[in-house]
């Protein structure tokens, strides 16, 4: 078919070997384990039967989502653009796991990134202490981060602006 060539094209242009397109062996066998009922064996020329066909498959629905960006004006291809390719292709049966694992796969990022950010403050905190000859207890904060909290310092308004009463 016409899509059939297109991709074959597509894959021409994309790698030197049609071979560096294809999904890692260590992937699709801990996938096809994880997907298959124990104690089920899959030969290696099944796996690379199911490498090729997952390697197609992402081309074609990459290929589909482009088209639904182009329709957009648009080069940068998006969840959005995934989801209506999968209903182009008609495969509205996995939006819903698409888009559960899509969720859980951001709400994963975010915790691991306010770890990160977490530990860098415990780090800056301690070296902190360390330049200043105390340590910092567990749970015990320093002025300093409490101020970081509330935000950077600032200097009081000049003497008259409206936010400033003068005691005598």
């Amino acid at each position: 078919t016409f899509q059939h060539y297109l991709i074959q094209i597509n894959l021409r242009n994309m790698a030197e070997k049609p071979e560096d397109l294809n999904l890692p062996m260590a992937v699709v066998t801990r996938i096809t384990k994880e997907a298959l009922p124990e104690g089920c064996v899959i030969s290696k020329e099944a796996r690379t039967a199911l490498s090729k066909a997952a390697s197609v498959f992402v081309l074609y629905a990459t290929s589909c989502a482009n088209t639904v960006a182009q329709k957009s004006k648009r080069k940068t291809l998006t969840a959005p653009d995934v989801f209506s390719a999968m209903e182009d292709m008609e495969f509205e049966t996995f939006l819903d796991p698409l888009k559960d694992s899509l969720e859980a796969f951001r709400s994963e990022q975010n915790e691991a990134k306010e770890r990160k950010a977490a530990k860098k403050r415990e780090k800056e905190a301690a070296e902190r202490a360390a330049g200043e000859g105390g340590t910092i207890e567990e749970g015990e904060e320093s002025a300093a981060e409490d101020e970081e909290e509330e935000g950077e310092p600032q200097e009081p308004p000049p003497p008259g602006s409206p936010d400033v009463q003068m005691v005598e």
